[in-house]
C-alpha cells in the first residue's frame, strides 16, 4: 500500500492537471472567439466599404458620370463640359 505522502503527491498532481487543463482550455476558448470576433468584423467592415461605392456609384451626379464623348458627332456630345474640361486641364 502507498504511503500517504505519496497519496498527496499524486492526488495534487491531478489536481494541476486538471486546473492547468480548465485554464489551457478556457485560453484556446478565448483566442477562437477573439479571432472569430475579428472575422466578423472584418466582414462587416468590407460589406461597408462596398456598399459605399455602390451608394457613390448609384448616387453619381449625371454630368460627372458622362461628359457624352469627346466626338463632337456624338449625340450625346456636351459642348459646354468639353469646354470647361479643357480649361481645367490647361490649367493645371
Amino acid at each position: 500500500m502507498a504511503s500517504s505522502g505519496v497519496n498527496v503527491l499524486r492526488y495534487s498532481a491531478l489536481i494541476a492537471g486538471i486546473s492547468y487543463g480548465l485554464y489551457h482550455q478556457s485560453e484556446i476558448y478565448a483566442r477562437n472567439r477573439k479571432a472569430r470576433i475579428d472575422r466578423e468584423y472584418q466582414r462587416q467592415e468590407s460589406l461597408i466599404t462596398q456598399a459605399k461605392a455602390e451608394f457613390k456609384k448609384k448616387n453619381m451626379p449625371p454630368d460627372s458620370v458622362t461628359r457624352g464623348g469627346e466626338d463632337p458627332s456624338d449625340p450625346k456630345f456636351d459642348l459646354e463640359g468639353y469646354l470647361t474640361a479643357l480649361m481645367g486641364e490647361q490649367a493645371k
